[in-house]
């Protein structure tokens, strides 16, 4: 998260849960440390402090796997902290913590959203740290399919600033204000099969919401809006074959830009128009025996695709397809999507936070 001249990050300190302020020099301004971080289950999901940092300018917010959600003025002195799993439901997820917290209604958000435990979406007073709503967000869903490690997203629909959130089967929109649900969309999984849980979140443009759900097999076109149950009058379209399990889609100017991670669409990058579906162009970048779960991300004409293994692909988007295509090659793994501001690329890895202009 970046921040006027000040780059934060969340990250494990001494086996602990932290977060860090570095400015453009690279250097380090000031670290804060927490409770003890909870330990991680896949080799690949990068820490127990995946979720990223929220700014609104006076405080930042961190997420962590052990439950802590904690307020920090930009200098660094903790304003508040509270538990989420003490004060609400224990990890209920079977792998780890992906969500991260994010603004709507003018108060902090967060999804929990699991299949062992109830599931919430949860208002926080950004200044103190009470509690404004709480809203339940079970689904009926098979065995693991509501495990969710998206972050939902804000929105404008029809005139209502609406959190839509994907997990458990189902995308829904909910008043910003109160949490109320206003409209649902289902039938991602119409033949029930379990362990559909979802990674990669819903991202929009143009009043169409992408949604990837299949492992990675399938996406659908949605159309933001309505009351109710919306799965018959609001799917504009059902792509198979397109899709990534791992990494969200981007989303720009009526376009969406799939980047796929399975065992036959690795490196596969899918065009497809917002209102049809239909597909634009599509490239495979060279391939290799390592996954991408960082996102793809637009900088102006430019897309970039970070690789597990270090591996870095820019090229140049055109109607035609994906051109200029150049791989760099960094002493590093990557698993969090690159950040541009400014004119800078932030790529952050295991080992480093790396900053390019």
């Amino acid at each position: 998260m970046v921040w006027e001249d000040r780059i934060f990050l969340t990250c494990a300190i001494d086996g602990v849960d932290g977060v860090m302020a570095i400015d453009w020099q690279g250097k380090e301004l000031w670290r804060k440390s927490f409770g003890k971080e909870a330990g991680t289950k896949h080799r690949s999901a990068g820490s127990a402090s995946n979720p990223s940092v929220a700014t609104d300018g006076r405080h930042l917010f961190v997420r962590y796997k052990s439950g802590t959600l904690a307020a920090l003025t930009l200098d660094g002195t903790v304003a508040w902290k509270k538990n989420l799993q003490k004060d609400y439901a224990p990890d209920g997820l079977k792998w780890d913590l992906g969500t991260s917290p994010m603004f709507a209604g003018g108060n902090l958000v967060v999804a929990m959203m699991h299949y062992r435990q109830p599931s919430f979406l949860l208002a926080f007073d950004k200044a103190t740290g009470k509690e404004v709503w709480k809203v339940s967000r079970d689904m009926n869903a098979p065995e693991e399919c509501n495990d969710a490690y998206t972050t939902p997203f804000v929105a404008v629909v029809d005139g209502v600033e609406t959190i839509v959130v994907w997990g458990g089967d189902h995308l829904t929109g909910h008043d910003a204000t109160n949490g109320k649900e206003i409209w649902r969309h289902g039938n991602f999984n119409p033949k029930q099969i379990g362990n559909w849980r979802v990674i990669a979140s819903a991202a929009a443009t143009d009043g169409v919401a992408i949604v990837p759900f299949g492992r990675g097999g399938y996406v659908a076109g949605v159309k933001l809006g309505g009351r109710g149950d919306t799965t018959k009058s609001h799917r504009l379209w059902t792509v198979e074959g397109v899709g990534g399990d791992s990494p969200t889609p981007a989303a720009d100017d009526g376009k969406f830009y799939v980047l796929g991670d399975g065992r036959q669409t690795r490196g596969r990058v899918t065009c497809l128009d917002a209102l049809s579906g239909e597909k634009q162009w599509e490239i495979t970048l060279p391939k290799a025996a390592t996954k991408y779960y960082a996102s793809p991300t637009i900088v102006g004409d430019q897309l970039y695709c970070a690789r597990e293994d270090g591996t870095v692909f820019c090229g140049t988007i055109t109607a035609e397809g994906l051109v200029d295509v150049k791989e760099n090659h960094l002493d590093d793994r990557f698993i969090a999507s690159p950040v541009a501001v400014d004119g800078k690329l932030l790529l952050r890895g295991f080992e480093w936070l790396w900053c390019f202009q």
